[in-house]
């Protein structure tokens, strides 16, 4: 039988443009705009976090952010 994906391919998708962005140097952290926020991503994680959130946003099969 086959394993139950936790993760869509899609979201998976996402993420990897997301690393992409990342190792190019073009991924920003938070709302751009007006404001100036928005620093540049700095590590791995962060820039998967950020493609997970994306995919979630979009509505695909992401589990839920685990709460503290």
């Amino acid at each position: 039988m086959a394993k139950k994906r936790k993760y869509s391919r899609s979201a998976g998708k996402d993420v990897e443009n997301e690393m992409r962005r990342y190792k190019k140097g073009r991924a920003k952290s938070g709302p751009g705009g007006k404001g100036g926020k928005g620093g540049k991503v700095k590590s791995r994680k962060q820039a998967i976090a950020i493609g997970l959130s994306k995919a979630r946003k979009k509505g695909k099969k992401v589990p839920r952010k685990k709460k503290l």
